[in-house]
């Protein structure tokens, strides 16, 4: 499948074992900046909206949720350990925890994330060598993680990866190589789909994404609506 300049694909033998999907589209111009009060000024509203719809006790009972939990026991993670991305985000407003506020376009996919409980994707357009495709890890394949140290993947790890080497560990880990940056200019926003997710929530938590990021951060889509992969 083709973005813009961008060609993104799963490979045979993924999709041959995992039914994975992910929506994507590209922002151009954004202008990134740390900005509290504005990330505030979208972030409460969601708040309020995530508190009467879940409680911390029922959260696993969410047919969302326990898709990315079951999905996260197929691929060999513990999710009580290692929460999805946008569980662990649901969890930390439900204890009033509140989240990291980093930049304004990393703000945009956190609250599009706790919005719509689909983990997101978010990269440096500019940071990424030739074009991607979803495959399985070589063993001892290494992987440079945001927030942490460089990890050796097993070769059953699904993961996202361009010409240079992996950029994202699905459903739930991003590389340091293309995060977000002050000079970032345009991001490739990716909604992770996983069995029992419907494909247009998976969908609609991109344009989601897109939506805050314009409000946020400015730019322009590269396409009006986010495209489906599977």
């Amino acid at each position: 499948m083709k973005v813009g300049d961008l060609e993104i694909n799963i490979s045979k033998e993924v999709s041959e074992q995992y039914e994975i999907l992910v929506a994507i589209n590209i922002i151009e111009g954004v202008i990134i900046e740390r900005n509290k009060e504005k990330t505030s000024k979208y972030l409460l509203p969601v708040i309020n909206e995530i508190k009467q719809r879940y409680t911390i006790e029922k959260l696993k009972e969410d047919p969302i949720i326990r898709a990315y939990r079951d999905f996260y026991w197929r691929i060999g993670i513990d999710p009580t350990k290692q929460r999805p991305s946008s569980e662990a985000l649901i969890r930390r407003i439900l204890r009033d925890k509140g989240i990291p506020i980093i930049n304004n376009v990393v703000d945009a996919g956190n609250i599009a994330s706790i919005k719509t409980a689909i983990p997101i994707g978010l990269y440096d357009k500019d940071a990424i060598t030739g074009n991607l495709i979803f495959r399985f890890a070589e063993e001892n394949e290494v992987f440079d993680p945001i927030g942490g140290e460089k990890e050796i993947l097993k070769a059953n790890q699904i993961i996202l990866a361009d010409n240079r080497g992996i950029i994202h560990v699905f459903p739930h880990r991003d590389s340091k190589r293309t995060m977000i940056k002050e000079s970032t200019k345009r991001v490739l926003v990716v909604a992770c789909g996983v069995p029992g997710v419907p494909d247009n929530l998976v969908l609609r938590a991109s344009d989601i994404t897109v939506e805050y990021i314009i409000k946020m951060a400015g730019g322009k889509p590269l396409l009006e609506g986010s495209i489906l992969i599977r």
